[in-house]
């Protein structure tokens, strides 16, 4: 099992997203920072190139960092999107994640709380 799996739908999104942004051969960065009422949240962002401490993975095309720090936290993570009348979105499905938020955007780990705040 890799440390995070991109499925075909959003790899599609990421590189439509990112020939948008002027990236086309750009790299998405799936991170973990604390905040969010139960303490953790997700992170994604478009970056040129990786450093000395990434994991770098590959889906669909598309190249995808994860830092060496956030693997633990991520391992087994997918990552889907999701299309509806209302509009789309990417879902993110973590096995580490013991709660998380009623806004669905943050979350906590049994051994990672992070620092919480209001959602």
């Amino acid at each position: 099992m890799s440390t995070v799996i991109l499925t075909e739908a959003a790899a599609y999104e990421v590189k439509s997203m990112m020939e948008k942004n002027g990236l086309p051969n750009g790299y998405l960065r799936i991170s973990v920072k604390g905040g969010g009422c139960t303490g953790l949240s997700y992170g994604m962002s478009a970056e040129e190139a990786p450093s000395d401490t990434d994991e770098l993975l590959e889906y669909y095309g598309v190249n995808v960092l994860v830092s060496k720090e956030d693997a633990p936290i991520l391992y087994g993570t997918t990552i889907d999107f999701k299309q509806s009348l209302m509009g789309g979105g990417f879902a993110i499905s973590n096995p580490n994640a013991i709660a998380s938020c009623g806004c669905g955007s943050s979350f906590r780990t049994k051994d990672v709380a992070g620092t919480p705040e209001n959602c």
